[in-house]
């Protein structure tokens, strides 16, 4: 198994969500993230316009899936073929290993799990 992990615009999550479904993927957790990468931030006005404020950290979204081995190249291609605009803002995936998986539930583990 493994675990994608994409930082991208929250303006592409639903890109990103339409080409999980597509797969087959049946599980997706994302949330707001902020932090700092190459993305340089321009300057806005505060208080009656007088002054402005760069902006340190930018908000992103998080997304995170467990895939099956056979299915994450597949899936990883058509991220970078669908969310790319060829910004260093576009964002990141990351590919873990995951040994293990259980279902509370159920008690199924692995493949089975997801």
């Amino acid at each position: 198994m493994k675990r994608i992990e994409l930082i991208i615009p929250h303006e592409r999550l639903d890109s990103a969500d339409e080409i999980l479904e597509k797969f087959g993927v049946g599980g997706m957790s994302f949330y707001h993230v902020n932090g700092r990468g190459k993305t340089k931030f321009k300057p806005v006005p505060v208080g009656r316009g007088v002054m402005t404020y760069t902006p340190k950290y930018g908000t992103r979204t998080k997304v995170e899936v467990l895939v099956e081995d056979s299915l994450a190249k597949k899936i990883i291609d058509e991220l970078l073929a669908k969310l790319t605009t060829g910004s260093v803002s576009d964002g990141k995936i990351f590919v873990y290993d995951v040994f293990e998986a259980y279902d509370i539930g159920s008690g199924n583990r692995n493949d089975l799990a997801i």
